[in-house]
């Protein structure tokens, strides 16, 4: 393992990124956000669909792909502002008290939404948010010996990148699903609407906009 891996570097990266994936971002807003107004079992479709994102970004990054999308910002427009958009309407919808992912006002239960739609909310947000990019391409060769093979050394960086991020994914959904119950037992369904919908609204404006 010793003659793939360099140790000191992998212990090194794993306090570094969990410091990092702790910190709320627009991944973990939205794991909160959902958590809230659909639950922790449904927001796992969201989390899938965010870490084959940051599997993604994290390897290109290291392939150097992510390079050149940084130099052609233009790549990202669509997938920035048509995703942003996207989350800007659903949050409308909820505060509206309306849509799919919204509590009902009069028996407290979510309507249905795909599993496919959650996953796919979850992958344009990790992949169209230039600042994850920008971070993977300046952190992860750094923890890339290069005097080592680096297909191990990749695996073993986006393994601990999953891991962590789908630590604090279950943590920030199991916050909000928390906070919905404290909420709920004041009867504040549509509080609980306005407030998921304000934070969505906030993720789509902080994705088309950051």
């Amino acid at each position: 393992m010793d003659s793939m891996l360099d140790t000191t570097l992998i212990l090194l990266f794993i306090p570094t990124f969990l410091v990092i994936s702790a910190t709320p971002g627009m991944c973990m807003t939205l794991s909160l956000t959902l958590g809230m107004s659909i639950g922790v079992r449904r927001t796992m479709y969201m989390m899938w669909g965010e870490l084959i994102g940051v599997a993604l970004v994290s390897v290109l990054a290291v392939v150097g792909v992510a390079s050149i999308m940084l130099n052609y910002p233009m790549a990202f427009m669509i997938l920035k502002y048509g995703g942003g958009a996207y989350l800007i309407y659903l949050g409308i919808q909820m505060w509206r008290s309306r849509g799919k992912m919204v509590i009902e006002l009069n028996d407290n239960t979510p309507k249905t939404v795909s599993g496919r739609q959650l996953a796919m909310q979850g992958f344009v947000t990790a992949i169209a948010n230039p600042k994850g990019w920008a971070f993977t391409v300046s952190l992860l060769p750094s923890f890339i010996n290069p005097d080592l093979p680096m297909p191990p050394q990749l695996a073993a960086l986006v393994a601990i990148i999953l891991l962590s991020e789908f630590m604090f994914l279950m943590l920030y959904a199991t916050g909000g699903k928390t906070l919905r119950r404290v909420l709920q037992r004041s009867d504040n369904v549509r509080l609980i609407n306005r407030l998921s919908g304000s934070l969505m609204m906030a993720v789509g404006i902080w994705l088309a906009f950051g």
